[in-house]
C-alpha cells in the first residue's frame, strides 16, 4: 500500500494533505484497513454460520430454523447501527466509539470459539453489539476526510473504502471457511478474533491521519441526560430479563421466543425513527425535502437486502444439499461460494469508479434513483437465474456450481449500483442533527430486508422453492421500474444534492 501513497498539492489543513492514498485522503487508508479487518472477521464467521447451525458437528438445525438464525442475525447487526451513531452522536465521537467497537467484536468471537453451545447466541450478541458500534460510524468518518457533498472525490473514495470491506470479505471465508469447515468450527470462530485484533491495532496506529471532526461528539448528552438514558436502559434491561427468566422457568421458552421480536422489531423501528426525522420541527424546508427523497432509496435498498443476503443463507444452504461444488473434480468447502461475490467487487468497483468519474465530465453520469432503479432489476434477474439450479435439483440433479457463480456475479453488479451509492448519498442528504445516525438510517434498510426473510423463515415458508424465489424476483423487478418511472420526481426532492 505504501507506494500508492503520493504527495497532494491541495491546502494546507485539509486531513491527509501530506501524502495521497490513491489521489484520495491518507486517512482513507486507515478507514481502508480497518474495514479490510473487521470484514475478514464478520464475513469469515458469517460463512461458516449457515452451515455450523445444520453441521451434525454444530448445532444440527434444520434449513428454516438455520436461515431465520441467520437472517435475524444480519438484521440485528443493521439494526443496532442506529443506537451505535447515537453513542457516537452523543456519547463518545465516531473514533472512540469504533475503537471499543472493534474489543467488543474480539471479545465475541472470542465467544464463539468456546467449545459450548450454550454460549454461541452469547457471542452472537456481543458481535452484532460491536458490529452496530462500528458500522454507522466508520462510514461516517469517511465522509469526514472530504470537502462537503460536493467534493468530485467522493463517490470514489467510498467505492474505494468498499474495496476494502471486499477484500476481507474474499479472503474470510478461504481461510475461516476451509479452517472451520475441516478443521474444527470454534477454530474458525477464533481465527475471526485475531482478524479484529489486526484491525483495531492497526485503527489504533493509524487514527492520526484521521479528520478531527472524528473526534467531536457533535451533539453530548448533558449529565441530566446521561441519568435519565442510563435510568431508560437499565429498566428495559430489567424488562427483558424478568420477562425471558418468567418464559424460561415456565417451560414454554423456544427459541421463537427470541427471534419472532427481534424481526417484529427489525420492521417497526425503521419505520419508527424515519417517522420521528419526519416529524422534526427543527428541521429545514430542504432538509425536509432530501429526508423525503431520502425514503425512496430506503424502500429500494430493503428490497434489495432482502433478496442479496439470501446469498449467505438460502443460495448457500442450496449449495451444501444440491449443489455439485467442485471444479474440474476438484471439492472446494461450501464457505468457498461466499468469495466469488467479494472478489467480483474488486475486479469491478474500480471499473464503475472510473466509469462514474468518466460520466460526470461529460455530465452524462446516472441519477442515484436512475442507479438504484438498475440495482433493483439486476438483483431481481438473479432470483430468476437462481431459478434454472432449483428446477435443477427438483429434477434429482446436483446443479453445477457456475450456476451459483452465476448468480452471485448478477447480484453483485447489482450491489454496485446500489451500496456505495447508497452510502455516499447518506452522508450528503443527512441533516446535520442527525450526521452519524443518518448511516444507521442507511443500515435500517439491510435490517428490513432481512427481518422480512426471518420472519418468512419463521412461518415456515420454504425459500428454497421455485414459486417463493420467482416471487421475490418479480418484486424486485416491479420496485425497480417504480423508482425509475418516478427518478425525475426523486432528483427534484433532492435539491442539490446529485
Amino acid at each position: 500500500m505504501a507506494s500508492s501513497l503520493t504527495k497532494d498539492s491541495a491546502a494546507p489543513g485539509t486531513p491527509g494533505i501530506e501524502k495521497t492514498f490513491f489521489g484520495h485522503p491518507r486517512g482513507l487508508a486507515t478507514l481502508f484497513m480497518t474495514e479490510m479487518w473487521e470484514r475478514f472477521s464478520y464475513y469469515g464467521m458469517r460463512a461458516l454460520l449457515p452451515l455450523y447451525l445444520v453441521a451434525p458437528g454444530g448445532l444440527h438445525l434444520n434449513a428454516a430454523t438455520a436461515t431465520a438464525i441467520y437472517s435475524v442475525y444480519v438484521s440485528l447487526v443493521y439494526l443496532l447501527t442506529l443506537p451505535g451513531g447515537w453513542f457516537a452522536d452523543r456519547v463518545l465521537g465516531p473514533r472512540k466509539t469504533v475503537a471499543v467497537a472493534g474489543a467488543v467484536i474480539m471479545l465475541g468471537h472470542l465467544t464463539l470459539a468456546l467449545p459450548w453451545s450454550g454460549s454461541f447466541f452469547a457471542g452472537l450478541g456481543l458481535v452484532a453489539i460491536g458490529s452496530g458500534l462500528l458500522k454507522a460510524n466508520i462510514s461516517t468518518m469517511v465522509g469526514h476526510l472530504y470537502n462537503g457533498p460536493q467534493d468530485p472525490r467522493r463517490d470514489g473514495g467510498f467505492t474505494i473504502f468498499y474495496i476494502g470491506i471486499n477484500l476481507g470479505a474474499f479472503a474470510a471465508p478461504l481461510v475461516i471457511g476451509t479452517i472451520g469447515e475441516n478443521v474444527s468450527w470454534h477454530l474458525g470462530f477464533a481465527l475471526a478474533a485475531l482478524g479484529m485484533a489486526l484491525g483495531l491495532a492497526q485503527f489504533l496506529l493509524g487514527s492520526r491521519h484521521l479528520s478531527s471532526r472524528s473526534d467531536v461528539v457533535p451533539t453530548p448528552l448533558t449529565a441530566e441526560q446521561k441519568a435519565a438514558t442510563l435510568r431508560k436502559a437499565g429498566f428495559w434491561a430489567a424488562v427483558a430479563i424478568v420477562f425471558y427468566a418468567i418464559v424460561g422457568f415456565s417451560g414454554v421458552y423456544t427459541l421463537n421466543w427470541l427471534l419472532v421480536p427481534i424481526t417484529i422489531a427489525g420492521l417497526v423501528i425503521p419505520v419508527m425513527v424515519i417517522g420521528r426525522m419526519k416529524r422534526d420541527k427543527e428541521l429545514d424546508r430542504g432538509e425536509q425535502s432530501k429526508l423525503t427523497a431520502y425514503i425512496w432509496f430506503f424502500v429500494a435498498a430493503a428490497v434489495f437486502w432482502m433478496i442479496y443476503d439470501q446469498g449467505g443463507s438460502t443460495v448457500s444452504l442450496f449449495a451444501e444439499s444440491s449443489a455439485d461444488n467442485s471444479v474440474f473434480g476438484w471439492e472446494f468447502p461450501v464457505s468457498w461460494y461466499q468469495s466469488v461475490n467479494p472478489v467480483m467487487i474488486m475486479a469491478l468497483a474500480p471499473v464503475f469508479a472510473w466509469a462514474w468519474l468518466a460520466l460526470a465530465r461529460r455530465g452524462k453520469e446516472p441519477s442515484t434513483a436512475t442507479k438504484f432503479a438498475m440495482g433493483l432489476l439486476l438483483v431481481g434477474a438473479s432470483f430468476f437465474l437462481f431459478l434454472a439450479p432449483l428446477s435443477i435439483a427438483e429434477g434429482g440433479h446436483k446443479a453445477a456450481a457456475l450456476w451459483l457463480a452465476g448468480v452471485y456475479f448478477v447480484q453483485t453488479v447489482g450491489e454496485l449500483m446500489v451500496s456505495p451509492v447508497g452510502l455516499s448519498v447518506t452522508t450528503k442528504m443527512a441533516p446535520a442533527k442527525y450526521a452519524s445516525q443518518m448511516m444507521g438510517v442507511w443500515f435500517l434498510a439491510v435490517t428490513a430486508g432481512d427481518a422480512t426473510t426471518g420472519l418468512l423463515s419463521i412461518a415456515g415458508v420454504d425459500l428454497n422453492k421455485t414459486g417463493i424465489v420467482a416471487l421475490q424476483a418479480v418484486l424486485a423487478v416491479v420496485a425497480g421500474f417504480a423508482v425509475w418511472m418516478y427518478r425525475k420526481k426523486v432528483k427534484e426532492l433532492m435539491g442539490s444534492v446529485n
